[in-house]
């Protein structure tokens, strides 16, 4: 037991940055976690990990050591799930980030749904635009839109991203729908403050970036979304975030024969090998859901 709960402090340790944070997780002092470890490599004779009073670092030992207990681990919890009740039954806590918008719209309402069927399962949902640091802010799962620029994360695409200009039909009963990309430098193009500009398709079908400009900028996405519904200009939008106004007329997507690529909607996770129950479920629940037909398009 006590070799255990070493390589389960370990294990704690190595994926959540530090001592204390592990601690917390296992309702112990960060003085117990800290002979575990002391223990398990007095035990194991190699030294695992480079502790200072700023960071934990893995050693090339510690790095090889972490996979395999990972597998271990999470093959244990598997086969105990598979077994109780007579059955697969996931239990204990996710941590999930998705972007604030998407995940107020496509995350949160399935999650519910999700911990409805699996009443084991507790989840922590954290909505933020910004990139999370997965393995030291402890997150099990993210979702991210478009390219992912992490190689050290292993992502499953869950569904396609397509982005659209639209506008109210006020807005353009006023002022002429553009025809081609070059045609946004006479309209009031609703922007995300500093962002490196809106994507096209060109002739060729390569993907070419416009500068756009416009007198209202704002760093939320459903202020822009907004601000285009009420008639104040063109908003380069996702299409999930859209699809209803498109449907009931009030949106109109200008520019369509000039969209970019699809881009991508993913699960991103830290290990590469033999997730948890809990966070293979939900990653299947959600894929599930935003590959039927009639989801996007009820």
């Amino acid at each position: 037991m006590d070799a255990f709960k070493q390589v389960e402090s370990f294990v704690s340790v190595a994926t959540r940055g530090s001592l204390s944070a592990a601690a917390r997780a296992e309702g112990v002092t960060p003085a117990v976690i800290g002979r575990r470890l002391d223990a398990l490599e007095q035990r194991l004779g190699v030294r695992l990990l480079t502790r200072s009073t700023r960071r934990i670092t893995l050693s090339f030992e510690g790095a090889a050591f972490l996979e395999d207990c990972q597998r271990i681990l999470n093959d244990l919890a598997n086969a105990e799930a598979s077994v109780s009740l007579g059955g697969v039954k996931a239990s204990g806590h996710i941590r999930v980030t998705a972007p604030a918008g998407f995940g107020r719209m496509h995350v949160a309402p399935l999650l519910r749904e999700f911990l409805a069927v699996n009443p084991e399962v507790t989840c922590t949902l954290d909505l933020t635009d910004r990139i999370v640091d997965l393995v030291n802010e402890g997150i099990d799962c993210a979702i991210r839109i478009g390219e992912l620029a992490d190689s050290s994360l292993v992502s499953i695409r869950l569904a396609d991203n397509r982005r659209v200009v639209v506008g109210s039909p006020a807005y353009l009963a006023r002022h002429p729908a553009p025809r081609t990309p070059d045609d946004l430098a006479a309209h009031n193009c609703l922007s995300l403050g500093q962002q490196r500009g809106w994507q096209f398709c060109n002739e060729k079908g390569e993907t070419v970036t416009v500068k756009v400009t416009g007198r209202l900028e704002c760093n939320d996405g459903s202020v822009l979304h907004d601000w285009a519904l009420a008639g104040h200009g063109l908003a380069w939008r996702s299409l999930w975030e859209v699809e209803a106004d498109l449907r009931a007329g009030r949106l109109v997507s200008v520019l369509d024969a000039f969209a970019a690529a699809t881009l991508g909607i993913h699960a991103v996770f830290p290990q590469r090998r033999h997730l948890p129950l809990r966070v293979r479920l939900l990653i299947d629940h959600l894929k599930n859901h935003y590959r039927r037909s009639d989801y996007w398009n009820p």
